[in-house]
């Protein structure tokens, strides 16, 4: 739960209910494939987020909240509110971290 995306791609999914990794990646502008892919193993193995793998081919992958990670989505809805209406800043903050680390 403290990685900065994690509550954004919480309300994202409990929004939409299921999503796949490509809608997820529109849903949630500002982040990368790595990180999406990391975030998404961390609430999983947390036991907040579960993977459903279809078969098919090419291999089709979708996202959905399980019953704890529903329950921390009405206190993050706020946080997330914040979050997505602040994101632009948030995003130049980390982007001058990042050039400050080099």
């Amino acid at each position: 739960m403290a990685d900065r995306w994690a509550a954004l791609i919480i309300c994202a999914l409990h929004e939409l209910k299921t999503m796949r990794n490509g809608e997820l990646l529109r849903k949630i502008g500002g982040i990368n494939q790595k990180m999406l892919t990391q975030t998404l193993r961390n609430l999983e193995k947390d036991g907040l987020v579960t993977r459903k793998i279809y078969a098919t081919v090419p291999p089709k992958v979708e996202y959905s909240l399980t019953q704890l990670g529903e329950s921390v989505y009405k206190p993050l809805d706020e946080i997330c509110r914040w979050t997505e209406n602040h994101l632009e800043e948030l995003k130049e903050i980390w982007a001058s971290q990042q050039a400050e680390r080099g």
